[in-house]
């Protein structure tokens, strides 16, 4: 079946990946009369069961490509792993890619983006690409292994403290049919805890910074997210953004930057990764700041003027809600007992089938107690995951 025709009201925005990501892009969309389409991975994946006009298709094949962006004025993206040449060949046919490919790549490959920070001076973990063991150990252990494509949320990612911890990695390296895969050795950070600080940017240069987060990881994985981050000393929240802010500027990023930091334990900032689409991180936008991190991308990608992403609260604690036992329930089961407990928090859930470990929705509690806020939040997730009891109050 063929994608629907182009909108003559407003154009129509194509985006690439049919995650939970793409499906709340959708909720602004609809708000502002933006037509939406959609390549999806699969029949049934979290945004197909919201955007309408969408197929289903390979991001890898340049034809399936170009028949999505056929009469759209721009493409996004919901992840970052379209082959860079395949961005440039939808350029060349006139559509524009936002973010572009000389900035994506940067996300696509930590390699890439750990050379270009460096030139541009910013503040990095101590970083090499390393081709065996005996590199890693002339680098120094311990130090983390990373493949320079693919890797999220913890996967791609050893702590190597000895030459055997190294096997892993490179073996994953071995695996890769394409041949772009290598291994990149970084220290060991000595952190007091991992932030986040997010962007967004346009075409035009116009650009927003919402307030530093402070994010929880647990195996690699986004558990919560405070905003803003508790007792971050103005000093450092301001070079947090500043980071956000050059980076953008100077890779041409457009769209939301989310830039992941860790906070050292000797009072420093470093740079950690980068994610060139709404983040996990910025979720609390939701329902925390005046416009919300998909909005805001929305607007940017299309040079739009942006939008405020000052927080409308004094805190706002955002939780994820992770797939439990498989015999924990639905998660619309959770609702009767969480709206009732709590009528001012905002439930997202991601219309994902629950599997252990997998991100299947979000939570926002938001007021001006943070030990209340974090209780709220902690509580429903966990509800909502089937980790309490019936007994719970």
């Amino acid at each position: 079946m063929p994608y629907a025709a182009a909108s003559e009201r407003a154009p129509t925005l194509a985006i690439v990946g049919g995650g939970q990501l793409a499906r709340m892009m959708a909720q602004p969309a609809i708000a502002m009369g933006l037509p939406l389409r959609l390549l999806a991975e699969a029949e049934g994946v979290s945004a197909a069961q919201v955007i309408p006009d969408h197929q289903v298709g390979d991001y890898r094949d340049l034809p399936t490509l170009q028949m999505l962006v056929e009469g759209c004025a721009v493409v996004t993206f919901d992840h970052e792993h379209v082959p860079t040449e395949h961005l440039h060949a939808l350029e060349d046919g006139g559509v524009a890619v936002r973010p572009g490919p000389e900035a994506l790549v940067h996300a696509q490959d930590k390699a890439v983006m750990r050379t270009r920070l460096g030139a541009l001076g910013v503040p990095c973990p101590r970083n090499a690409v390393v081709a065996d063991a005996a590199d890693v150990e002339t680098f120094g252990f311990p130090a983390v292994l990373k493949t320079t494509r693919g890797g999220y949320d913890g996967k791609g990612v050893w702590v190597a403290r000895s030459a055997e911890d190294c096997a892993p990695a490179f073996a994953a390296a071995a695996a890769d049919t394409s041949g772009r895969v290598r291994i990149l050795a970084e220290e060991l950070v000595d952190f007091r805890r991992e932030l986040s600080a997010l962007v967004a940017r346009s075409p035009s240069g116009q650009a927003a910074a919402y307030p530093v987060v402070q994010t929880t990881q647990v195996d690699g994985i986004c558990r919560e997210v405070v905003a803003p981050a508790p007792d971050l000393a103005p000093a450092l929240s301001l070079q947090a953004q500043e980071i956000a802010l050059t980076v953008a500027g100077a890779l041409d990023v457009t769209g939301i930057l989310a830039v992941e930091l860790f906070e050292t334990t000797d009072g420093r900032i470093l740079v950690n990764e980068l994610a060139m689409r709404p983040h996990n991180t910025g979720h609390w936008s939701q329902d925390g700041a005046v416009t919300s991190q998909f909005e805001n991308h929305l607007r940017a990608v299309l040079d739009l003027p942006l939008g405020s992403p000052v927080a409308r609260e004094t805190w706002t604690v955002m939780v994820n809600i992770l797939g439990g036992q498989e015999d924990a329930g639905r998660l619309w089961d959770g609702y009767p007992h969480a709206l009732a407990r709590d009528p001012r928090l905002r439930v997202h859930l991601y219309g994902k089938d629950l599997r252990p470990g997998r991100k299947v929705g979000h939570v926002n509690a938001y007021g001006d107690d943070l030990d209340d806020c974090l209780d709220r939040a902690r509580h429903a997730a966990a509800w909502f995951a089937g980790e309490l009891g019936d007994e719970s109050e």
